[in-house]
């Protein structure tokens, strides 16, 4: 198969004087209208609005919340059933030390749970018993809000191998991490 000839092909551009000649007898339009710059819409925050619709779901479909015992103050802090109340006082004091650490900084709620939960894993294969998990605080959060803060004690409430956690000492983090023990191990 031959390819076209060249000369019966028609360009699509036209040289500037040819254009002219083209549009020579067109009349510009004018309108009595007239034209604002339209603002653009504000933003919309699509992850922002992806967490609440979580948040809601988790509420009306996920598991009960832990309850607080709020002890000497408002410091949270959480013990299993059955485990002495020593445990939690040692915790609270220090006694304990703290082998590894999680931080859920710049996380989604999503993405915290699963680093929880494979952090908790990888804890417990490791034989690593006294943990620290900083959530923050929400200065970080829109509005403010310290949405790790709410969640991270009731997931760690779920999971059958810690044993207690408390909020951690000024010098650990605060109010913005939690000091979480693990169950020893059991033998295999």
């Amino acid at each position: 198969m031959r390819p076209p000839d060249k000369s019966s092909r028609r360009s699509t551009a036209l040289p500037s004087a040819e254009f002219r000649a083209e549009v020579a007898d067109a009349v510009p339009i004018h309108t009595d209208r007239v034209h604002h710059e339209l603002e653009p819409a504000p933003a919309w925050p699509k992850q922002t609005q992806l967490e609440k619709s979580a948040v809601l779901i988790d509420a009306l479909h996920g598991g009960d919340l832990v309850d607080m015992q709020l002890e000497g103050g408002d410091q949270a802090a959480w013990l299993r059933t059955g485990v002495q109340r020593s445990v939690l006082r040692d915790l609270r004091r220090g006694r304990w030390v703290v082998e590894a650490k999680l931080d859920l900084h710049g996380l989604s709620r999503n993405e915290a749970r699963q680093a929880v939960r494979e952090f908790l894993a990888a804890c417990r294969r490791n034989g690593q018993r006294c943990l620290r998990i900083v959530h923050g605080k929400g200065l970080g959060s829109p509005g403010r809000e310290p949405v790790l803060k709410m969640f991270v004690p009731g997931w760690l409430s779920q999971n059958r191998d810690v044993l207690a956690f408390c909020q951690a000492r000024a010098a650990d983090g605060g109010a913005g991490a939690l000091i979480v023990l693990l169950g020893a191990p059991t033998a295999r």
